[in-house]
């Protein structure tokens, strides 16, 4: 769920073309003798034949043997892991990528949703007389008279179904117009009224509907040993609470649909992370074959995991388009985001460390609680990385999960990991204080052999390498401990440390890869390009495995029409996609070895399918790991705390293309900056909405709140996840970094704050009270 600035670079290497145009005049090898095929095949014959005896260089896991084959790793080609610019850059940087709601369809019209303005009841009366009458006006969709959906498993998508109000926001009717305009003011001219209920938005841990949930990938509560003994017993015990509040996920491009149909099909341009998932649930919910549902998605203003599965936008359009007979807009205001798209979940942590004097972890309890809505159930599992991280024989993670009338919360960038990581390295660090350990030391002294939750070896953990490095880099040797050693005039600075990951995750794809007769290459292939260079990657891969230059293979993404392929997010995209692109290039350059003359108009054709093999069960815990360091100084005079200095060191498997990495891993560091310092969001309990519902009251990082932001990774060589060697990039740079920056400010000031975001007024707060 991830995605950065635009990186754009010159020409692809091995070429004076611009990037944009990667077919143009590539004529066939000189010393091939079937024309237009430029490839080393008999190179690539023995590289099919000795594959399973490449191992690679490296650190390798500290396993035992276990049977499951690792995968070789491909030999370094020209192409995979260079800095290659961004394919479509100049697509977007001139403006002509197109997305969502840019569609230029004949007798486009554009529909505005009216929210539910009541926090739970029932829609007694629609009064649609007003808005009808307003000039260019073509209709008013309310439950009443809106078309019926089929069921589905995602109950926020049975909008207009019924009279039932169970959050403020939900939509209660939809504006159809012939303009922007129009249909705004339509919106606003509709009459509702409701039948209030009761509604219940705070949450505390000590909520009587409480429960602990069960299912998912991981189950609510995990527990060895005896943790509250071992806790009790400890030489050096630690007991404390932190809170995250709820946080928004506010792409550039807001949440947006286009929907036309042509009889029964029905073709929707929309932003997405998985166009395939939207295939299916149009499907679906409208009772169609899913060869007559299209969904494009070629360029997507970002999503951090609120486009991960189909949202009400891409529902409402294609009703509105059935009900009016014309191709429908929907783009949802940035106002009525918060509502709409999901949330990250508030989560209340409670954190117990139990250690020996000399700074072994002996007992370590992580309980969360967070809210989910009626709507649709999801749980911020936040207590997970403490089933990662660190050596404790006696181990307690657990989630009690709340059902308010609230919005349904949903993906947001490392969902778990983010907040749960800021609850246990900011712990961490207190108990490093408690116990007069160097952070890092402490973090170091206690190293798994094994994941404590499932008792997997690592396919591969490099964290200790990843702090020692940072620390080389950062001059942590040259830090004072104590708090409030060091001070500029009215500034407090301080240094901090955290500690980072996230779960290697890969899902079955498939990918079609076809030699041309003019020596290039086509890869299909519905991957997602949400802003992190997935085209040029997945360029990277099919050229390094067909061992041909980067300029003559050619990528499809973003339709439905296309391979299918799973969503962009959990950082596993291009670990899903790249497996399917390699297999099916790599069975391609086979079969050119062995195609005798040149080719015919058709080409040569091969079709990769994963399923079965990149979702099966590995014997591996499979984790990306990184260390975050970070400098502050804190005005005690204002309260305002502005970051200097960050770094980031990652072990995330193979790098598979430089710029595009460290972008991402510099969009999460920015991200966990924002999640520290500036975001958050409040819930106003009478009124059962989120305050902070805009960009002018919710406050991302401007260029002016982020300072020099270094990020890196080490070398790190894992042979159990995929073809290419990589782990995601997309999230791990979040994690850890709002904890190191949290970290900084205690040791900046002495005190220790326990509620982010670090705001000038809560900051102020706390060193007024030390006075």
């Amino acid at each position: 769920m991830a995605n950065d600035p635009l990186e754009h670079g010159g020409p692809l290497p091995g070429t004076d073309l611009p990037h944009d145009d990667p077919m143009a005049a590539t004529g066939p090898a000189r010393d091939d003798p079937r024309a237009g095929v430029a490839l080393p095949h008999d190179d690539l014959v023995t590289r099919a034949a000795s594959a399973s005896d490449e191992s690679g260089e490296g650190r390798q896991p500290r396993t035992g043997a276990l049977e499951q084959a690792p995968h070789p790793t491909p030999r370094t080609g020209t192409a995979l892991g260079a800095p290659a610019g961004r394919r479509e850059g100049r697509e977007k940087v001139t403006g002509n990528a197109r997305y969502a709601a840019e569609y230029p369809v004949p007798g486009r019209v554009h529909a505005w949703p009216v929210p539910a303005a009541v926090a739970r009841g029932r829609v007694t009366s629609v009064d649609t007389s007003a808005a009808l009458a307003l000039p260019g006006v073509l209709a008013v969709l309310t439950p009443g008279d809106a078309p019926r959906l089929g069921e589905t498993d995602d109950a926020t998508l049975a909008v207009l179904q019924n009279r039932h109000v169970p959050h403020r926001g939900w939509c209660v009717a939809l504006a159809v117009a012939e303009t922007l305009e129009a249909a705004r003011a339509a919106a606003r001219a509709v009459r509702v009224g409701y039948a209030t209920e009761h509604h219940d938005v705070v949450l505390r841990p000590d909520h009587p509907d409480a429960y602990e949930p069960e299912g998912g990938a991981q189950p609510g509560r995990l527990e060895h040993g005896d943790p509250h003994g071992a806790f009790a017993a400890a030489d050096v015990r630690l007991d404390t609470e932190y809170r995250v509040p709820p946080l928004h996920n506010h792409p550039m491009e807001p949440h947006a649909s286009t929907a036309h149909w042509d009889g029964d099909r029905l073709t929707v341009y929309t932003s997405s992370q998985g166009s395939t998932t939207v295939q299916s649930v149009l499907a679906g919910l409208f009772d169609l074959p899913e060869e007559h549902v299209t969904v494009v998605a070629e360029h997507v203003g970002g999503g951090f995991g609120s486009k991960g599965t189909p949202r009400p936008d891409v529902v409402l359009a294609a009703m509105a388009a059935r009900h009016t007979g014309r191709p429908v807009t929907v783009a949802y205001p940035r106002r009525y985001m918060p509502t709409v798209v999901g949330h990250r979940a508030p989560t209340l942590h409670r954190l117990r460390l139990g250690a020996t004097a000399d700074g072994h972890l002996t007992a370590v309890l992580h309980e969360v609680t967070t809210h989910t809505s009626h709507v649709r159930k999801y749980v911020e599992r936040a207590a997970v990385p403490s089933r990662v991280m660190y050596t404790a024989q006696h181990l307690l993670s657990s989630h009690r999960v709340v059902p308010l009338d609230v919005p349904s919360p949903s993906w947001m960038r490392a969902p778990g990991e983010a907040p749960g990581m800021y609850a246990l390295e900011s712990a961490v660090d207190e108990l490093a204080g408690a116990l007069g350990v160097d952070p890092v030391e402490l973090r170091i002294r206690n190293e798994p052999e094994r994941e404590p939750g499932s008792g997997k070896p690592f396919s591969s953990r490099h964290l200790a390498e990843c702090l020692r490095e940072g620390a080389r880099r950062f001059g942590w040797d040259r830090r004072d401990p104590r708090p409030r050693s060091r001070t500029e005039g009215p500034l407090l600075i301080g240094t901090g440390v955290a500690a980072a990951t996230y779960p290697v995750l890969i899902r079955p794809s498939t990918a079609t890869a076809q030699a041309l007769p003019d020596g290039t290459f086509l890869i299909r292939v519905n991957a997602a390009d949400i802003g992190t260079g997935a085209r040029t990657v997945l360029a990277q891969v099919a050229a390094d495995a067909l061992g041909a230059s980067l300029d003559r293979v050619r990528t499809e993404v973003g339709r439905s029409d296309l391979p299918p392929a799973s969503l962009a997010g959990d950082s596993s995209g291009t670990a899903s996609w790249g497996w399917a692109v390699h297999e099916a290039c790599a069975a391609l350059a086979g079969r050119l070895a062995e195609h005798p003359g040149p080719l015919s108009a058709e080409g040569l054709l091969v079709r990769s399918d994963t399923a079965g093999r990149a979702d099966a069960d590995s014997p591996y815990a499979r984790h990306a790991f990184g260390a975050h360091f970070a400098e502050v100084a804190v005005d005690t005079v204002t309260g305002e705390v502005r970051a200097r200095r960050m770094l980031g060191v990652f072990a995330a498997g193979r790098i598979l293309n430089a710029r595009t990495a460290r972008s991402q891993f510099v969009g999460g560091m920015i991200m966990g900056l924002g999640m520290a310092l500036t975001e958050g969001s409040t819930m106003d309990a009478p009124f059962g909405d989120f305050t902070e519902a805009d960009l002018a009251s919710y406050h991302v990082p401007a260029h002016a709140d982020v300072p020099g932001i270094e990020a890196d990774w080490i070398e790190e060589d894992d042979p159990h996840l995929n073809p290419m060697g990589s782990k995601g990039v997309g999230e791990i740079g979040i994690v850890g970094t709002a904890a190191a920056l949290g970290n900084a400010v205690h040791h900046a000031t002495g005190i220790r704050f326990r509620e982010l975001p670090l705001t000038p007024d809560r900051v102020l707060t706390g060193l007024l009270a030390e006075r």
